[in-house]
């Protein structure tokens, strides 16, 4: 296991929770299509997902109506799975994450589940910040919108 990781901070800066994640495989950057992850400050600019079962997979930010197995796995081989809950993120810094060819809600980064057989703090997603399922829960019910979130 690697080291990457996401902690939930309190306004003083304790931590209260730390978890295994996934950035990209294609490193830290900024730029529209190049499959990194945004540096920066942010902030939680929708929270999707609230109420539905653990696995429940999205497309375009809606549920499919399907729920994650081995079996929709094994029949979707390349689809890069995003599941349980979605925390779509919009950058605060003009010229850096906000703004045109960089710009981070535009891009579609979000904190969000993945399937718990992938693994975790390793760069490997297309962009976005991969946890477990569990955890994605845990955190999407501490979070709101709103809530800032900084990515070094």
């Amino acid at each position: 296991m690697g080291n990457q990781t996401l902690a939930l901070v309190d306004e003083s800066g304790g931590v209260i929770s730390r978890y295994s994640v996934s950035t990209a495989l294609n490193g830290a950057g900024e730029q529209d299509g190049s499959g990194c992850t945004p540096r920066g400050k942010h902030y939680i600019r929708a929270m999707i997902g609230a109420g539905l079962p653990s696995n429940t997979v999205f497309r375009a930010r809606r549920p499919t109506g399907e729920v994650y197995s081995d079996e929709l796995a094994a029949s979707n081989p390349d689809r890069d799975w995003i599941l349980t809950r979605i925390l779509w993120l919009c950058g605060l810094e003009s010229g850096k994450n906000r703004g045109p060819g960089i710009d981070t809600f535009r891009r579609f980064i979000y904190i969000h589940g993945t399937p718990d057989t992938e693994p975790m703090g390793l760069a490997l997603s297309h962009g976005c910040v991969r946890m477990r399922n569990a955890d994605v829960i845990e955190l999407f019910d501490y979070a709101h919108a709103g809530m800032p979130v900084t990515i070094r």
